[in-house]
């Protein structure tokens, strides 16, 4: 499931691109998919860079290309100033204590008038995930902050970003994740979030009109993420 739009991006042949915080790899394969984009993917998890290594190897081996997985912290990126051409930084802010110095290493390492994609819980469903839960949000690696959608934007245009854009994503996710937190967030055997977890991945392989007609539909109100798409002040 992406939750950044890499088509947004504009990438092309000899672009390399920064995810920061990229987990199994989603948007990092998804941007490898493009022909002669090169790709840096770091994240603090040992286990998800492995999950990313195996994907990127397969694509690789039926398409060539260059690739690199980093294991790092955000805070502190191993990359000189301005040495990518697109970041992306998908649902990690939430998860990091000091958020305003990742904010800074993501742009620090951007080329000037290059983009840089950021995704996080949108405010209003993840409060009531909180409401729900005190579980949820207190879980060791989980999400300690919420997000005003004006308070992030200040956040990126102070370190040197121009916001172009914000998208809302996944709507039908949502109440998903507030019925997972009245159930107990981890109790993935309840009959219902069984049920309504069946549906979300057919619904991702099988993407029917109907589904994403409603999503769309849903998105403004209910999205469970908010996505900024800005671009590095040259």
């Amino acid at each position: 499931m992406l939750t950044v739009d890499v088509r947004k991006l504009e990438l092309k042949k000899g672009m390399r691109v920064l995810d920061a915080g990229c987990g199994a790899g989603r948007h990092l394969c998804e941007a490898f998919r493009e022909q002669g984009i090169e790709v840096v993917g770091l994240d603090i998890n040992m286990e998800d860079l492995g999950k990313a290594h195996a994907m990127l190897c397969l694509m690789a081996a039926e398409k060539g290309g260059n690739w690199l997985l980093i294991k790092g912290d955000v805070t502190n990126l191993p990359f000189k100033d301005e040495v990518f051409d697109a970041v992306i930084c998908s649902e990690v802010l939430e998860h990091i204590c000091d958020s305003t110095k990742a904010i800074r290493e993501l742009v620090r390492v951007l080329k000037p008038g290059g983009p840089l994609a950021v995704s996080v819980p949108r405010y209003f469903p993840e409060r009531i995930c909180w409401a729900l839960s005190q579980d949820y949000h207190n879980e060791k690696g989980g999400h300690i902050r919420i997000y005003r959608k004006k308070e992030l934007m200040a956040l990126l245009e102070a370190a040197g970003t121009k916001c172009e854009k914000i998208r809302y994503r996944h709507a039908l996710h949502s109440p998903y994740w507030w019925l997972k937190c009245a159930v107990g967030h981890k109790n993935d055997d309840f009959p219902l979030v069984k049920a309504y977890k069946r549906f979300l991945e057919w619904d991702i392989i099988k993407k029917p009109l109907f589904t994403r007609a409603l999503e769309n539909l849903l998105d403004p109100i209910l999205a469970k993420s908010i996505v900024f798409y800005t671009r590095k002040v040259s």
